[in-house]
């Protein structure tokens, strides 16, 4: 996992203070595993709007949850040398191109009127 220039000392704090229970450290698993198979498949030149989809469920092998998801892509849109651009294409699935990360565990569902 490829860590954003001048981020390497918080990216280290973060993953200390995420590691003493199991749920925050299966967020910091997964956002490794995550980035990794990223990686790997943009090394073979392929972009990540085309595979961070499939990618993001290969890398579930321990069973996330959508708050946990939600929290692996902000640390990334942080931490990662791609975040910015995966930051932007997940936010772009919920139709929001402004700043911050979409939480994809808060969905409003409007009846029709």
């Amino acid at each position: 996992m490829k860590i954003k220039e001048g981020k390497v000392k918080d990216f280290k704090h973060f993953v200390e203070i995420n590691s003493n229970d199991g749920y925050s450290y299966g967020v910091v698993k997964y956002m490794h595993w995550w980035a990794d198979l990223m990686e790997a498949e943009m090394a073979k030149g392929k972009k990540l709007e085309d595979i961070a989809e499939k990618t993001s469920r290969d890398a579930d092998i321990e069973g996330i949850t959508g708050f946990m998801y939600g929290c692996a892509v902000a640390a990334l849109a942080d931490f990662w040398e791609y975040g910015e651009e995966l930051r932007q294409w997940h936010n772009g699935k919920y139709g929001h191109y402004g700043d911050g990360v979409v939480n994809p565990a808060i969905l409003t569902v409007r009846e029709k009127k």
